[in-house]
């Protein structure tokens, strides 16, 4: 096994005592006002004025004052935070709960300073939270059930993104754009050195790759595919950037029989893209990139491919992302693993001609196919 990759083998293992054992399950078990929680301590200040504190810490008094809340309130929070090692005590703190003090955890730090945990927890909270009461539903149904808390007409996320309310609006995209545009300085390099003219971006979105290769090469002419709202961003982000001239667009579902991709490009690109369909959608789909496609045409998929991540909080995430998608995004799709991802591309008429692992510091994969 490649050592830059987190031992996959430990789920093999069961090797927890019975009594750690018993713990992880009660965080299981009280997670959702755990989650609670700690977006109310960092909401109402009360995480910040920790930190600012410093190592020498905050009493229960001094915070409750800081932050305008009773002791009470700050009480019960700042307990569970120090449960969940999101805060510690100081050395100098007395058994007398008003003479604690708190200080920062490292668990703390990282749910206010670390941008994937941020990221993470407040994609979670605006667009996950509500809707996951209903996965259940979702998984018998095979169907997104909790969407309905962003109405009830849409059949998938995709639809509803151009008209969801600005802040959950503001977390899916920082959430979609902070995984996938880390990964594009390494992932350039790579898709240039075979020098493309024409690159058809396959699910476009706002159009952040086709503007960056725009940047990147003063030649090279790009073609978004997306759905009509997401293309009606893009083009407008195009106009604005300068590039009207060098974007053009192929509007549509690409699952729709009658939609048509634009025949011969040099390149086919799908960022973050084939996530979001299940594996028989993502044949179909790459048998009309086969149909569009050249022998030369070189097809580029980056995904973050939940058993090629350096570190197993990586994996975690992605393995809670596909719950996202299974009760809110489409009810049918998920993060996946490289090999069955490589075996749906390559059922439709693919070869993978080169892989490229750990790009960006969320160890993005950059796979590359050619017609068999």
């Amino acid at each position: 096994m490649d050592k830059a990759y987190f031992d996959i083998n430990k789920y093999k293992v069961d090797d927890l005592r019975a009594v750690d054992a018993k713990f992880e399950a009660q965080k299981i078990a009280f997670a959702p006002l755990a989650f609670q929680a700690i977006k109310t301590m960092i909401n109402l200040g009360i995480l910040k004025a920790i930190e600012d504190a410093g190592d020498d810490g905050i009493t229960r008094a001094a915070l409750a004052e800081k932050t305008n809340l009773s002791e009470y309130g700050v009480g019960v929070l700042c307990e569970m935070a120090l449960g969940m090692n999101v805060i510690k005590l100081t050395e100098d703190s007395e058994s007398d709960p008003k003479s604690e003090k708190y200080k920062l955890g490292k668990t703390g730090w990282m749910l206010l300073e670390d941008d994937l945990t941020r990221v993470n927890f407040w994609f979670t909270n605006d667009i996950c939270y509500e809707g996951a009461w209903d996965l259940e539903a979702s998984i018998k149904n095979g169907k997104p059930e909790g969407l309905k808390v962003f109405g009830d007409k849409w059949v998938t996320v995709y639809e509803a993104l151009s008209t969801l309310p600005d802040q959950p609006k503001k977390s899916w995209f920082e959430f979609d754009h902070f995984y996938s545009d880390i990964a594009f300085p390494e992932a350039l390099p790579i898709v240039f050195a075979k020098k493309p003219k024409h690159i058809l971006d396959i699910g476009g979105n706002t159009g952040k790759w086709s503007l960056t290769c725009c940047r990147y090469n003063p030649d090279v002419k790009m073609t978004i595919c997306d759905l009509p709202g997401q293309a009606n961003v893009a083009k407008k982000n195009a106009a604005e950037a300068g590039f009207a001239d060098r974007v053009d667009f192929s509007m549509g579902n690409v699952l729709e029989e009658s939609t048509k991709l634009p025949a011969n490009p040099d390149a086919v690109w799908m960022s973050q893209f084939l996530d979001c369909f299940s594996l028989h959608q993502v044949t179909k789909i790459l048998k009309k990139v086969h149909e569009a496609a050249n022998e030369n045409t070189n097809v580029w998929v980056l995904e973050p491919l939940w058993d090629k991540q350096k570190f197993e909080a990586s994996s975690y995430s992605l393995m809670g992302t596909s719950l996202y998608f299974t009760c809110i995004a489409n009810g049918n799709s998920k993060m996946y693993r490289y090999q069955e991802l490589v075996d749906a591309i390559e059922e439709a008429g693919f070869k993978l001609d080169c892989a490229h692992h750990n790009l960006g510091s969320n160890a993005y994969s950059l796979l590359c196919f050619k017609k068999k």
